[in-house]
């Protein structure tokens, strides 16, 4: 038998003893760390709000007081970073390859991501898998708007006159795919009407050939036909979506003339797929309460977007899906499809 009183012995099992002591103390440590991380509060750093507008944009103007608000509640900055190009897919895409944990999230519309994902032939992200929807902000729809001598007020008389005679009217939008263009292609189809796309590059350019007189019907959105409707310039035909607009409340939903489209465009924040779901609830609880603060409030009347209904990211999530579905029924009966 071994010799357990040996120096060589004794050595062996000093050593032995202290590689069970450091064993011991690496697993303490490693179980005390366990706890640390889990109760990592969120956020200790800054986030960064991207969104595919240019600065100084309506939904700049409006992300800005989102992340000054947010900024303020959850103490710690909200940077907003402007990524513009290729129709707001850029910065879709910056959000889709970011690390999941709530520091970088999307201020989208309904535009940039759903109608975008409808009309592509190659869809750069799927908005309702590659992206986390946190909250619904802001509901609103676009106009149909004509000039004072053409010869309809409404949309029932719009349609009877297109009716009467088809392929003479031409309408105006801000370009194939969008979404003037997409709700005319519906109405067209539900009314066994024909009228004639212009598509132009800015609803500026539209407003302006239809004080010209080059075209006399044509799709803008409510900010940009309002000043030239309250001056008499401009008529509203019919708004898209399930809220009338703030700035011209007496100009009718299509809804209410037997036209039923009610989708609305919308604002909203989005975090990228995996996000943990304390932060999605966090954030969703912060921009809801924002959203009923004075300061949003009135930059949503500024913009002229009436205020939705509070939503869950759940319920929000299944207005994102629901409205790509119309979309793409649209795009697919109309045969739209862009490279």
């Amino acid at each position: 038998m071994p010799d357990t009183n040996s120096p060589t012995m004794r050595r062996l099992q000093t050593i032995a003893h202290c590689s069970r002591r450091h064993a011991l103390i690496a697993m303490a440590a490693a179980v005390c760390a366990v706890p640390a991380v889990a109760q990592e509060t969120y956020p200790s750093r800054p986030i960064t709000l991207i969104l595919g507008n240019s600065a100084g944009s309506g939904g700049d103007l409006l992300c800005r007081v989102l992340a000054l608000g947010l900024s303020t509640a959850l103490k710690q900055p909200v940077i907003v970073d402007n990524r513009v190009g290729a129709n707001s897919a850029i910065a879709g895409q910056a959000v889709v390859r970011a690390k999941p944990d709530g520091y970088t999230l999307l201020f989208g519309n309904a535009s940039s991501t759903v109608i975008n994902q409808a009309v592509q032939k190659t869809v750069p992200f799927d908005a309702r898998t590659d992206l986390t929807a946190i909250a619904q902000v802001g509901a609103g729809g676009v106009a149909l708007v004509a000039t004072p001598d053409f010869p309809a007020n409404g949309m029932k008389e719009f349609i009877a006159v297109a009716k009467a005679n088809p392929g003479k009217h031409d309408y105006a939008t801000w370009g194939i795919g969008s979404q003037g263009h997409l709700v005319m292609e519906w109405i067209e189809r539900q009314n066994g009407i024909r009228v004639n796309h212009v598509p132009y590059k800015s609803i500026t350019a539209i407003t302006q050939d239809m004080q010209g007189g080059v075209v006399r019907v044509g799709f803008t959105d409510v900010a940009s036909a309002m000043p030239l409707v309250k001056q008499g310039r401009l008529k509203v035909l019919g708004l898209t979506g399930s809220l009338r607009s703030p700035g011209l409340p007496s100009a009718p939903l299509m809804s209410e003339q037997g036209v039923a489209f009610t989708t609305d465009g919308w604002y909203g924040v989005f975090a990228p797929k995996g996000t943990p779901e304390h932060v999605i609830a966090l954030l969703n609880q912060e921009v809801n309460r924002l959203l009923a603060s004075p300061a949003l409030r009135d930059r949503l009347l500024q913009l002229n977007i009436a205020d939705a209904p509070v939503k869950s990211p759940q319920e929000f999530a299944n207005t994102v899906r629901d409205d790509l579905r119309v979309w793409e029924q649209i795009a697919r009966s109309a045969d739209i499809k862009l490279d």
